[in-house]
């Protein structure tokens, strides 16, 4: 089934991510995952609907109040039920039409969908008899709120009214099966990065000194929308000047001055997938020769980074590594003294100083993707490789980002389109090319 917007991936691949959850799971377990609510800003606003990646995933429905329920029988067998929102006149009229149910079935795979209000009777039925109850626990180290998601909220009204069920997260078996990329995911990330690389080589033919960085956003968001992009997929980082050395600037305020380094953190979301790319370029068009001798101290940490990651290799030995290349670069920089990291070469501390993040994360339908905390890289994984200098005091930060895709033998750059080389940022920004 198409959208307006975007090719969806067809309802096969749901039906195998379903098979393989149940081959983990003991025979007799339940699995109830919700969608995300819908969260209010004031009066009777509302923000837009982002649907919570785990649902998705595993049904490839897009829509508010949906609720999965697995029954795993033995040896990976299961029964599953989709629950939506029922639509009436006055959401057709207001809202427009939901899904219908063999809309649904269409989408999803799940051949017995039914509405959302038979939730709490099929609870009371199914619940009992289950061995266990799997609801999804957010668990991604980086995760930080004092919002309470719909699955939490129905995670504890689950407890209050059954207290002895026997409650597990399957957070991080969903987690460890979304690391590896399937063929029909990566097709969806490419046209993600497309759209993300194309999008800013239009935008950047038309960067010139005295731009808002509200400006170059509004052109980007159109560039990405253009191209049947739904959205960006994070809050766009349109930096210049001071704050390319704050890491997550979002305000987007200022006017980029003639000398002023303009950093990007962008992406675009296509059918749910993330794009994830940084690149920094001068305002005017030209690099003093101290940005761009940062600029290829990043560049060629960059390029090391894609030359060492491969399948076998431990993420925090990678991080290492790539610290340790960068320890040279920012001794050759001035910024650090030889002595200085052979002082702490364990741990290369003082890095931090001017490199304060890591190099890489995986990259599906979060940008921060899912997944166990230091994996092994495989063939079929998805990652963002982004080193970055920031020295505070000269007011230069400068990051390089690309989004990879690991073979057995080397990575693919997934946004080729946006160059990386001096010489061709420059030819871009004066119309050469």
């Amino acid at each position: 089934m198409h959208t307006l917007r975007y090719k969806s991936i067809p309802a096969t691949f749901y039906k195998r991510n379903r098979d393989r959850l149940a081959a983990k799971l003991p025979e007799g377990s339940l699995v109830v995952v919700h969608a995300n609510d819908i969260y209010p800003t004031n009066a009777d606003g509302t923000l837009a609907h982002h649907q919570n990646a785990n649902l998705f995933y595993l049904t490839g429905i897009d829509q508010e109040e949906t609720v999965l329920i697995m029954r795993v029988g033995k040896k990976g067998s299961h029964k599953d039920t989709l629950l939506l929102r029922e639509t009436n006149e006055k959401i057709v009229i207001w809202e427009g039409a939901r899904l219908s149910q063999s809309m649904a079935t269409k989408l999803s795979g799940v051949k017995d969908v039914r509405w959302t209000q038979e939730y709490n009777s099929l609870l009371a039925e199914w619940l009992p008899s289950a061995t266990g109850v799997w609801l999804e626990v957010d668990s991604h180290p980086r995760r930080y709120t004092y919002v309470q998601t719909r699955n939490e909220r129905m995670k504890a009204a689950l407890l209050a009214s059954y207290p002895d069920a026997k409650v597990q997260s399957v957070y991080p078996i969903l987690a460890e099966m979304r690391l590896v990329k399937q063929p029909e995911e990566i097709k969806q990330l490419r046209e993600a990065c497309r759209i993300t690389g194309e999008g800013y080589v239009d935008t950047l033919r038309c960067v010139v000194p005295g731009m808002g960085e509200w400006e170059i956003e509004a052109l980007l968001s159109a560039g990405y929308i253009r191209r049947c992009a739904r959205k960006f997929s994070f809050l766009p980082i349109i930096a210049s000047g001071q704050d390319t050395c704050v890491l997550h600037y979002i305000s987007n305020h200022k006017k980029c001055k003639d000398g002023d380094l303009i950093l990007f953190d962008i992406g675009a979301e296509y059918g749910g997938y993330a794009g994830d790319m940084s690149r920094t370029v001068p305002a005017n068009g030209i690099f003093s020769p101290r940005q761009r001798e940062v600029y290829e101290a990043v560049l060629a940490v960059h390029k090391y980074a894609c030359k060492i990651m491969r399948p076998g290799l431990k993420k925090n030995d990678y991080e290492m590594k790539v610290r340790r290349f960068m320890a040279k670069q920012l001794v050759k920089l001035g910024l650090l003294t030889q002595q200085q990291v052979d002082q702490d070469r364990k741990k290369l501390a003082c890095v931090r100083k001017y490199y304060m993040h890591g190099t890489s994360h995986p990259l599906g339908l979060d940008v921060h993707d899912v997944g166990p905390d230091n994996p092994e890289f495989a063939e079929g994984q998805v990652w963002t490789v982004e080193p970055g200098i920031y020295i505070a005091e000269e007011g230069i930060g400068i990051r390089i980002e690309t989004d990879v895709l690991v073979y057995k033998d080397h990575v693919e750059d997934l946004i080729p389109n946006a160059p990386l080389e001096v010489k061709d940022i420059e030819d871009i920004m004066a119309g050469r090319k």
